[in-house]
């Protein structure tokens, strides 16, 4: 389990306030939202972590969830994801999701910088 805090990502909430909004007002949601994906992430799969990152990337680069592929991108770098793997895969977007979509995902990957 990757400490998230140690590599400079302190939560989502601080890299997206509505998320912190969220967890205020739903607090009951927010604790089961949170459970889910752990589970799925951290215990049902043999994926080692760097996959699942990238996966979890091209899955909101194609589906066009900014704020998912931005958080997705920060907790993979802080994992060891390297920026050739991460640009990899959204170039792997090309293909199956089309160039608008790699251009809109490559520009919130840029904007991170």
């Amino acid at each position: 389990m990757i400490d998230y805090l140690s590599k400079g990502v302190t939560a989502m909430e601080d890299i997206h306030r509505i998320f912190t909004r969220f967890k205020e007002e739903f607090p009951e949601v927010y604790d089961k939202h949170k459970a889910l994906g752990k589970e799925i992430h951290e215990k049902v799969g043999p994926l080692g972590e760097n996959s699942r990152w990238l996966i979890k990337i091209a899955i909101s680069a194609a589906c066009n969830h900014k704020r998912a592929l931005a958080t997705h991108i920060k907790k993979a770098q802080a994992a060891g994801v390297t920026d050739a793997e991460i640009k990899h895969a959204l170039l792997l977007l090309i293909p199956t999701a089309g160039f608008p979509v790699f251009m809109k995902a490559y520009s919130v990957f840029e904007g991170g910088r």
